[in-house]
């Protein structure tokens, strides 16, 4: 077993990304209950393409459709664009990201446009030492290493290998037709961790990474996706790592925006402009066989093809007419949205800096059971997030807020010290309460989905496309996977005329 994840750094104080939540990459959504009958009549308009979604896959999407001397129209429910990747502003010129936010090694396609569009990268704080709480023991390990304990570290490294093994034979467009796709897909993740995982300490880990990675359970997932998921997290040259997925240095974790990842999706809707209609919710789609009819609130479109790249379980409430094929349609009922929030506490400076901590945590107990430096680039104010995933966020609205915030706060004193408990300020942000997002950070899929439905997540409707990150072949749930998706599907839409 090669020991160069040791070198890389896992993020195992800190687990996983939110798409880049890496989504992860959260997408825009731009859809709902039918409107009412007796509503006025909208404006209408003429175009080449359709778009719903004003996230980083629709206006992708628009922004290569317009290059290629296509009209669009992009349609938003909500009064913002980006979707699932929120910048909060800190005051000062300062901000924090309540969303997607990180970028890392093979996140091409997101890289190339973060560059088109002029913004920049900055490193994740990821210097000094992580906090590990087992049993209620606080321990320390380098932040570009592994925990300390070697049946902990030695059981990870052999799961990551075993995981990445299994993954390669998965293909990353057909995971359905993967030699041991049914043997895989009739088990849940749970179930294959049960047989490879004796160590409490490094499930322990395991267990928070998918709480943070997905925002859902072992239990939750089917074994064949969250290996597909681990065989995209790569690109067309470098095959995906569970690694990668994991880690800060070198992995999904590595970077972030300089001035917030929703300043990219900001930027692109200002260069397409009037294209881009804002708090316009998207009620029904209807198709003639020669054209295709899209009623918001704000503007009726009638277009050659429509693109629809919102989460899977957001476009289920659009009224398609004809009905969208039974496959397409059970689909959507079989890809629920995660669960997670990032509570974020502010203050003045990053003082767990000056005891040479990371800002990286992971314990076996409480709410925020991953957290980060969030800082901005330059250290102040200093900022710490937790990722409260999985059965934790499902519970979130349970609790009263002020006991929440009191809960995570006591958390980031346990693993960074008292100071951790007089913030400047605490912000929450639960994606799971949107009515355009429904979760966060990606749909995942249960057992059984992928084998009988996989054919369905991008095949075409008639003049129907569809787009999000829960679509892309390369770093599905992740911002990059949202970019990939959105110039896979200009290419579609022009190539069907």
């Amino acid at each position: 077993m090669s020991t160069s994840y040791s070198r890389r750094g896992l993020l195992l104080g800190g687990a996983a990304g939110v798409a880049g939540v890496g989504l992860a990459a959260c997408s825009a959504s731009t859809t709902g209950p039918s409107a009412n009958a007796t509503a006025p009549a909208v404006p209408s308009r003429e175009v080449d393409f359709a778009i719903v979604g004003a996230g980083f896959a629709g206006l992708t999407a628009a922004r290569e459709l317009v290059a290629q001397g296509h009209s669009v129209v992009v349609l938003e429910a909500r009064d913002r664009v980006g979707g699932r990747v929120l910048n909060h502003d800190l005051g000062g010129g300062h901000i924090t990201e309540v969303g997607g936010e990180y970028i890392g090694p093979t996140m091409d396609r997101l890289s190339a446009l973060a560059k088109a569009v002029g913004v920049d990268t900055f490193k994740t704080y990821n210097a000094g030492s992580n906090v590990l709480i087992l049993k209620g023991k606080r321990t320390l390990y380098p932040a570009t290493g592994l925990p300390t304990d070697p049946s902990v570290a030695g059981d990870l490294l052999k799961l990551i290998g075993t995981i990445d093994a299994l993954a390669k034979d998965v293909p990353v467009d057909t995971p359905w037709t993967a030699k041991r796709a049914d043997e895989f897909d009739s088990q849940t993740l749970e179930t294959f961790l049960l047989t490879q995982v004796s160590n409490s300490g490094a499930r322990t880990l395991v267990d928070v990474a998918i709480k943070s990675i997905w925002g859902a359970e072992a239990r939750d997932l089917s074994l064949l996706f969250a290996l597909w998921y681990v065989a995209v997290a790569g690109n067309e040259t470098t095959p995906g790592s569970f690694a990668r997925l994991v880690t800060t240095e070198g992995g999904s974790q590595d970077s972030r925006f300089v001035g917030g990842s929703q300043l990219i999706p900001i930027k692109m809707a200002k260069a397409l402009g009037e294209r881009v209609v804002l708090s316009s919710p998207v009620r029904r789609i209807v198709q003639n066989g020669k054209s295709v009819t899209v009623t918001s609130d704000k503007l009726t479109v009638k277009a050659g093809r429509v693109i629809v790249a919102v989460p899977p379980a957001v476009s289920a409430f659009i009224d398609y007419s004809p009905l969208l094929p039974a496959r397409r349609a059970q689909l959507l009922q079989r890809a629920p949205q995660g669960s997670i929030v990032k509570a974020e506490a502010v203050y003045d400076k990053p003082f767990w800096r000056d005891a040479k901590l990371s800002g990286q945590a992971v314990a076996d107990n409480g709410m925020a059971r991953s957290t980060f430096d969030n800082s901005p680039p330059g250290g102040s104010p200093g900022v710490l997030f937790g990722f409260v995933g999985g059965k934790e966020a499902r519970a979130w609205n349970d609790v009263a807020p002020s006991a929440r915030r009191d809960g995570v706060l006591k958390e980031f004193a346990a693993y960074f010290g008292a100071d951790a408990l007089k913030p400047t300020d605490f912000i929450e942000k639960n994606f799971s309460d949107e009515e355009w997002t429904r979760g966060c950070p990606v749909a995942y899929l249960p057992p059984g989905v992928l084998s009988d439905y996989g054919t369905a997540i991008r095949e075409p409707v008639g003049r129907i496309h569809w787009a999000g990150t829960e679509t892309a072949t390369y770093w599905n749930g992740y911002m990059d996977g949202a970019v990939r998706s959105g110039e896979r599907v200009a290419k579609e839409v022009i190539r069907a005329g």
